[in-house]
């Protein structure tokens, strides 16, 4: 079994596939609007100076989280 992990710990340039959100339901809403659901691949391509936000690549588009959301996430990382 693949080792899981949060999408903000998972490195750049490395695709994984979403295996949970687990966030309030204020935070869900946007997060499923963003294309951000169960078994849809998605990398971080970019961060920011600072370290956050997080460009990720969903669905043929580029989207920013923040890492406070982005720590909801549990993703299964693409060998």
């Amino acid at each position: 079994m693949k080792d899981k992990t949060t999408l903000d710990n998972l490195p750049l340039d490395k695709s994984a596939v979403i295996s949970s959100i687990e966030c309030k339901d204020c935070l869900i809403n946007r997060i499923y609007d963003m294309g951000i659901l169960k078994d849809t691949v998605i990398t971080p391509l970019y961060r920011s100076p600072f370290g956050d936000p997080t460009a990720y690549l969903v669905k043929n588009a580029v989207i920013a989280l923040r890492n406070k959301d982005s720590k909801y996430i549990t993703v299964t990382p693409i060998i």
